[in-house]
């Protein structure tokens, strides 16, 4: 693929990524982590969504720590991180296509049932928190979408949309750490991070100026949105590689 198509691929979908994520909490993976695989190859792919993921999530912590609930930050990491490993181990016992098409349509499941009820609680509480945690690591590890599962609990809970914004930095910051411990940081030529990296901190920008334009009730319907596509991408995924 020539350099320049490498580079707008990557730059745009770090941009368009960054300013969801900025704007709604989630969305970086979703929309950046397809375009990374296709303009530098599957594992340098994921492993540079991680580090760029990693530090958008620093950036826009640092706007947004005092809305943390570290106690429930640390409810969903915890069991995160024992799920992620697992996962791992069930990838390599499992076929990937069935694994992901049956992740992702319970994640869809979930979500749907929180999208058309406004009382609905599917994973509440303290609970719901190490569930929630434990399965946005599995599914991080056998599908590539975290993020559905923390919708699910952060909705069945009620919590504001900053509190969402800056808790789900946290959890996804530390998941995103251990991904990167544990592959590493990929060797990609020094101007396409470069690239990347202005793209991340416009993105960053340009959701910062947005936000504030943007209601509680459309960000909630933009994170279920943004949720469900993170689903019904695994399920996409699954189904093609059958």
């Amino acid at each position: 693929m020539p350099a320049v198509v490498v580079t707008v691929l990557t730059c745009a979908s770090v941009l368009v990524g960054a300013a969801a994520q900025r704007i709604t909490g989630l969305g970086f993976a979703l929309v950046a982590a397809p375009l990374l695989v296709a303009s530098v190859g599957p594992v340098a792919g994921v492993s540079m969504g991680n580090v760029l993921s990693a530090v958008l999530c620093v950036v826009v912590l640092a706007s947004a720590w005092r809305f943390v609930d570290w106690r429930r930050a640390l409810l969903l990491t915890l069991p995160a991180l024992v799920a992620i490993p697992l996962g791992v181990a069930v990838t390599r016992l499992v076929p990937t296509a069935p694994l992901m098409i049956l992740v992702g349509s319970i994640a869809l499941v979930a979500i749907a049932t929180v999208a058309f009820s406004q009382s609905a609680s599917v994973l509440p509480g303290r609970r719901g928190a190490v569930v929630a945690g434990g399965l946005s690591g599995f599914m991080s590890a056998t599908a590539g979408v975290g993020g559905p599962a923390l919708a699910v609990h952060a909705f069945s809970d009620r919590w504001p949309r900053q509190v969402f914004l800056g808790t789900g930095q946290a959890f996804l910051l530390a998941t995103n750490l251990v991904a990167v411990g544990v592959k590493g940081i990929p060797v990609i030529d020094g101007w396409l991070w470069v690239a990347a990296g202005a793209s991340l901190g416009v993105g960053i920008l340009l959701g910062h100026l947005l936000a504030p334009t943007v209601s509680d009730g459309l960000g909630r319907r933009l994170v279920i949105g943004l949720a469900a596509l993170g689903s019904a991408a695994a399920i996409i995924r699954g189904i093609l590689l059958l």
